[in-house]
């Protein structure tokens, strides 16, 4: 936190440019959460904005970081959100924004949303203020489909839409480019430095599980995914073997071996 080395993640993102993050946030059966029926994916520029790095000290005790936004980098994630909402029979695209405070930046990404949107006439297109949107999330989220946002925002909407489905634990994410793609966690927050579940062994493994179910997906074996995802999702409804942030007092390992059991 603060000094130190640039992320290993961020790293990454950039060599490889995957400048797209996915992060489906929805129910499980057998999991109770707050609300029903939430089934919203989060698609998030990857590249630039607040996460662009560049930061300076003007002089003492001022510091300058700057948020860059490109027409080129907006285009390319409205029309990934758009083609995904396509392929998957999603109805609405949602573009999480602030532009009513960073006119120019925010305002340029949507001005690339709003041009996208044009090509897909079947695909409903509304936007919506980041600080209303948080609010909207937690009190109706199953009015979201398709969220697409810049990189900051994303981050913010991801994990808390995670914690409306069932906690970070149980959330798949990718972040996919043209050539290249890497799938963790959807969303990590509450889940770095926790040094007490390393030495007891209970991270919930869920979450990478299901980021596995989402590569071997995208590496087009749809029927090894659907045995992984299905797996998991029988444990989970089953709820014999859980870790404690869903309320059991399992293993890592005792749940990987209950998924085992349950691969067809």
């Amino acid at each position: 936190m603060g000094g130190g080395v640039n992320s290993l993640n961020m790293q990454l993102r950039k060599e490889l440019d995957l400048y797209a993050s996915l992060v489906n946030c929805c129910n499980f059966q057998g999991l109770p959460t707050r609300h029903e029926n939430v089934d919203i994916v989060v698609i998030r520029e990857n590249t630039e904005g607040e996460y662009s790095g560049l930061e300076h000290e003007v002089v003492p005790g001022v510091v300058e970081s700057l948020k860059v936004i490109t027409k080129f980098c907006s285009e390319r994630i409205a029309k990934y959100a758009f083609e995904y909402a396509y392929l998957n029979n999603r109805k609405k695209v949602t573009a999480v924004h602030k532009a009513n405070i960073m006119k120019l930046a925010d305002g340029l990404f949507l001005e690339s949303c709003r041009e996208v949107a044009t090509k897909y006439p079947s695909i409903k297109y509304n936007e919506i203020i980041v600080d209303n949107c948080c609010m909207q999330l937690v009190s109706k989220p199953e009015q979201f489909d398709v969220m697409v946002t810049p990189n900051l925002y994303g981050n913010l909407v991801a994990n808390t839409a995670a914690g409306i489905a069932g906690g970070t634990g149980v959330m798949p994410g990718g972040n996919v480019g043209a050539e290249y793609a890497v799938f963790e966690q959807g969303a990590s927050a509450g889940n770095v430095g926790k040094e007490k579940m390393v030495e007891q062994k209970t991270a919930n493994p869920v979450a990478l599980l299901l980021s596995s179910s989402m590569m071997l997906r995208h590496l087009q074996f749809p029927s090894f995914a659907d045995r992984l995802e299905n797996a998991v999702k029988r444990v989970i409804l089953e709820g014999q073997y859980r870790t404690k942030d869903l309320g059991g007092s399992s293993t890592t390992q005792e749940v990987v071996d209950a998924v085992i059991a349950k691969l067809d």
